[in-house]
């Protein structure tokens, strides 16, 4: 009796010691599991924005002045673009070699086109090629510095200040999470900006010793998410880890903005993902078809100067309304605007698309047959009418 007891007991002993051991490792999982969600949603502040309407999909502090680090580059490499011819050819001096940050180790004497040394800026993250671009577009720091500001004055951020070309560390350098989405979305509509922040790898030649390099993009939101194409990774100890990554998919070209996020590739995934599955690209307004429509033998008459999309959520509702002027004076140029097409959200006015004469229109006859073609396209598509989302399903 007692072995039969003293059996029991240690087999009872063996269960709750196999229960606990599950319980244990179970607690772990879990406690590792939400610090790993944790870790994905600490970003200190946080921007998604749609680039060609300007519509902000997502924000988390988004109006904090914060440092950027490398992410500045951004705007160096933009302001360059469009302030300098970047298949000139750049010697390197050595005011602009030795940087302390990331480099890719220029020298004294080294010659580079502009755009090889904007590739070292975007894909290496070179400081030393910040300040060669620098000194090169500007003529002097100092103007470059003034361009780069004024660049982000034309874009409309009030809340950004720099006072160097590569992110280092600066009380008086700053920019906000909606600031930095603006800039990139501004940066991602130049075709040269964006062939540049979507290469992975690329090959570039030193002239004055024909040495070939290799430059390897450090973004790894190129390779491990689905329609990547950009932009900029940055990291300084006060900044943190920095991202802003864009992606396109079905036409719909989305920047994601992080600050300060110790994972900040994975959650930038995430804030991708979110969007493409919340979001919708809709036709709004199609150009070749009011093209086609408000034609008169083959002859094209009017039409909007670009094809409008919107993304909406599901179930979201936007209402288009439209006007055409009448015109006392004859004829009417190429180009003239005769009317325009505003879309509202509510009763929020969103944009407006001015709608133009693609030939020159000689007599009133003419603009009649434009006038009714016009009223009678623009009444079907959108009097009384409500354009909505019907969400495609996703998979993040």
């Amino acid at each position: 009796m007692t072995d039969y007891s003293t059996k029991r007991k240690k087999y009872f002993l063996q269960i709750i010691s196999i229960i606990s051991l599950i319980l244990i490792l179970f607690t772990i999982s879990v406690k590792f599991k939400n610090e790993k969600v944790n870790a994905f949603t600490k970003s200190k502040a946080e921007v998604v924005l749609e680039v060609d309407s300007g519509r902000v999909l997502f924000t988390n502090n988004e109006n904090q002045r914060l440092p950027m680090a490398s992410t500045t580059k951004i705007i160096t490499a933009i302001t360059a673009i469009e302030n300098a011819d970047i298949s000139q050819d750049v010697r390197i001096t050595s005011k602009t070699c030795n940087v302390e940050g990331s480099s890719v180790y220029l020298k004294d004497g080294d010659i580079f086109t502009l755009k090889d040394l904007l590739y070292g800026l975007m894909l290496r993250s070179g400081n030393d090629c910040a300040e060669s671009i620098a000194l090169f577009v500007g003529n002097t720091r100092e103007n470059f510095i003034k361009m780069m500001n004024s660049t982000c004055k034309k874009i409309g951020c009030e809340n950004t200040n720099l006072t160097n070309p590569h992110g280092l560390p600066d009380d008086n350098h700053y920019t906000t999470a909606m600031d930095l989405a603006k800039i990139s979305a501004y940066a991602m509509k130049n075709v040269t900006f964006c062939e540049i922040v979507s290469t992975k790898r690329v090959t570039v030649t030193e002239k004055s010793q024909n040495k070939k390099r290799v430059f390897v993009n450090k973004n790894k939101m190129l390779a491990r998410f689905d329609g990547a194409n950009g932009i900029k990774t940055g990291y300084t100890k006060k900044a943190g880890r920095c991202l802003v990554s864009s992606a396109k998919r079905n036409g719909m070209q989305l920047v994601c903005v992080v600050i300060n996020s110790p994972q900040m590739f994975e959650r930038s995934e995430e804030l991708l993902n979110g969007a493409f599955c919340e979001y919708s690209y809709v036709p709004i307004i199609n150009s070749q078809e009011m093209e086609q429509f408000c034609s008169l033998q083959g002859f094209a008459l009017a039409t909007v100067n670009n094809s409008i999309f919107y993304p909406l959520k599901k179930g979201e509702t936007i209402k288009c309304e439209y006007e055409i002027y009448n015109f006392k004076r004859l004829p009417l140029k190429k180009g003239e605007i005769i009317g325009k097409i505003s879309v509202f959200n509510k009763n929020s006015l969103l944009f407006s698309e001015n709608i133009i004469t693609i030939n020159r229109v000689e007599n009133k006859k003419i603009f009649g047959i434009i006038k009714s073609r016009l009223s009678e396209y623009l009444t079907e598509k959108y009097e009384n009418k409500q354009i909505s989302c019907a969400l495609r399903g996703c998979q993040p």
